[in-house]
């Protein structure tokens, strides 16, 4: 059975600034991967890339066994994938129904009220502010918004850039505990996040990414004792040159 993502060589640039080169990875079916690095080492480009919203200059990215390299970003929502922008971008000037009716614009009419009630299951504080402006929510409830949005189209690929970013400890914990929940429905999810503890002890793998390039990868086992991740990272002991 084919992996889930497989993403092979991407090169992505912002004019003549190269964001993203050669980067290499897999998703698997029903696996949470972590992709870590510090700010500007290329983790955002490379969701944005997978999900369409940029053009690569070079690679393949293959979403169950398609490619889907060229195809527009709707093509791709519309194939199965999810995107979790940094920073939320719900619209803020649009009710919470109204987000995630947007999000689910291309869903059967027959299907609305089924998703609507699924988004509300999976965060009820939602349900009691489905009119209110998304603007007025707090960066939690815009974060459970956010990715309500993204999984009315049932998404089998969830791409998650800084779920936790900003949030007080007892909602980013709220939050991962939700992306658990996601995923034993057998969502694949990639997820970037700063929080590389936490980001380690949710994924089975990781790959960490430094200037636009994979500087190492493995098991989120190995990638805790490796000691430039754990320099780098996790603020423990000192970094190593790679030998």
């Amino acid at each position: 059975m084919a992996p889930t993502l497989v993403v092979e060589d991407l090169a992505v640039y912002y004019g003549k600034r190269r964001a993203v080169d050669g980067v290499s990875l897999t998703v698997g079916r029903g696996e949470i991967v972590s992709l870590l690095g510090a700010n500007g080492s290329g983790k955002s480009t490379t969701l944005r890339a997978i999900s369409g919203l940029v053009r690569p200059a070079r690679g393949r990215i293959l979403y169950e066994g398609r490619d889907i390299t060229c195809a527009p970003a709707d093509a791709i929502v519309a194939a199965g994938v999810g995107h979790v922008p940094e920073g939320r971008e719900v619209f803020a000037e649009f009710t919470v129904r109204e987000n995630l009716l947007v999000g689910g614009h291309t869903v059967p009419r027959n299907d609305v009220t089924e998703r609507l009630e699924g988004a509300f299951g999976l965060f009820p504080v939602l349900y009691g502010r489905q009119r209110q402006l998304a603007g007025t929510l707090s960066g939690g409830e815009q974060q459970m918004l956010a990715i309500a949005r993204a999984l009315m189209t049932r998404p089998r690929l969830l791409l998650l850039d800084e779920p936790s970013l900003g949030l007080a400890p007892m909602l980013s914990r709220e939050i991962f505990r939700t992306i658990r929940r996601i995923n034993a429905t057998g969502v694949a999810v990639l997820l970037v996040e700063q929080n590389a503890r936490r980001a380690l002890r949710l994924a089975g793998r990781g790959y960490v990414l430094e200037t636009g390039h994979v500087v190492a990868a493995g098991t989120c086992g190995e990638l805790g004792e490796d000691s430039r991740v754990r320099a780098a990272y996790l603020g423990l002991g000192k970094p190593t040159r790679a030998p």
